[in-house]
């Protein structure tokens, strides 16, 4: 497939502001996408390992080309990485493909932030467009279908604990449902503004003086989890319990009520 003359290196492209910005990370990405998946096998026979520096180029029209790179010097924009066909013989196609995205993630970013200095975005502004791009899974993430399940795996909890931490009443509303439900399950997170952090900091005196059944420490910023048996609390690392396995478990004993009825 062909880049197509209006996507071409960027040339007369320039987007000023951090929506135009984004916008033509987007374009770029979809093209790169679109080759490393929808159009993997054209891709493929595109990168002829007897060709040397091939580079992946992804448009803002949607549209991906495999090229030699630009000879002018400097070049318009940021260049792919080189050399995408570099042990393709020797790679299973899917390391190859996840190879390929991620050094395509990093040339997106590279695109990016050029425009972005190129027209003197302030910190704010930058601050704006990485979240704006960080709210989109990554290549990698897609060609390795990791996105998918991150999404999949992503607990309920967060958005409850989101919700605990706008009033100091719903703290201790939320701790005590905590410990009558089937899932007891506590993820802090960082929370941005002064009120928000002083709403922090009043969840961890309440919890000060929780100790972790299992290691002695006392509460902390992390992911706990209750016994449904003995009612104590634990770091999920000190009994190897993640958030996510952790929505699937109806009633949780640690590992001392488990023994204790395992015994005759």
């Amino acid at each position: 497939m062909e880049g197509g003359g209006g996507g071409g290196g960027g040339a007369h492209y320039n987007p000023r502001t951090v929506e135009e910005v984004f916008r033509d990370f987007k374009g770029r990405r979809a093209g790169i996408l679109r080759a490393l998946t929808t159009d993997v096998k054209e891709f493929f026979q595109q990168c002829n390992p007897e060709k040397d520096n091939l580079c992946l180029y992804g448009f803002p029209n949607q549209v991906w080309e495999v090229n030699l790179p630009a000879e002018e010097v400097p070049p318009e924009l940021p260049e792919p990485a080189l050399g995408i066909n570099f042990a393709r013989d020797g790679m299973q196609e899917k390391e190859w493909l996840s190879l390929v995205a991620v050094h395509s993630d990093a040339w997106l970013l590279s695109v990016s932030f050029y425009f972005g200095s190129r027209f003197a975005f302030d910190k704010a502004d930058r601050k704006r467009l990485f979240n704006m791009i960080n709210e989109v899974p990554t290549v990698f993430e897609v060609v390795t279908g990791s996105a998918k399940k991150q999404t999949e795996e992503q607990p309920s909890s967060v958005t409850k604990n989101g919700n605990r931490s706008k009033s100091n009443s719903k703290v201790g509303m939320q701790r005590d449902l905590d410990v009558k439900s089937s899932r007891k399950i506590q993820v802090s997170e960082e929370d941005e503004g002064a009120e928000e952090e002083g709403v922090e900091e009043e969840d961890e005196e309440e919890h000060g003086e929780t100790m972790c059944g299992a290691c002695g420490d006392n509460y902390a910023s992390d992911f706990w989890i209750c016994c449904d048996m003995c009612e104590k609390w634990f770091h999920g690392k000190c009994v190897k319990i993640t958030p996510a396995r952790a929505e699937h478990i109806k009633q949780y004993k640690c590992p001392s009520c488990s023994n204790k009825r395992a015994r005759p």
